[in-house]
């Protein structure tokens, strides 16, 4: 067979079947649809008015900075989110505290532990 013939033959294998279309593979980059709305979509839900924690970045060695990100907004540890005090940071969890009401924001949402099977696991 010649070059020419077997790239003709590779590419008509590569291209696959005629009547198979491909499949769109999601983007695992892409925000969760809860928080993308495209700019033109008259008709999407509206974003929830809950503050979403989106990272918190603590320092290993003490003393050292505590931060987070909400709503795409940097806070440090003792600042002010909205009218609310950053008063704890944990490595899944921010305290906000304004007069009485204290609010958690989390990254992940809470999980029951797991059951043990026996004392060995």
């Amino acid at each position: 067979m010649s070059a020419r013939h077997w790239l003709c033959a590779l590419a008509l294998v590569c291209a696959g079947p005629a009547g198979v279309a491909a499949q769109a593979l999601p983007d695992p980059t892409r925000p969760p649809a809860r928080l993308y709305t495209p700019a033109d979509d008259a008709t999407a839900a509206p974003r929830s008015m809950e503050p979403q924690l989106q990272s918190v970045l603590i320092a290993r060695h003490a003393g050292g900075r505590h931060v987070a990100v909400i709503d795409g907004e940097t806070v440090r540890l003792g600042e002010q989110f909205r009218g609310a005090r950053v008063t704890r940071m944990t490595e899944n969890e921010v305290v906000l505290v304004k007069g009485r009401e204290q609010r958690i924001l989390r990254l992940f949402p809470r999980t029951p532990s797991p059951q043990r099977l026996n004392e060995r696991d």
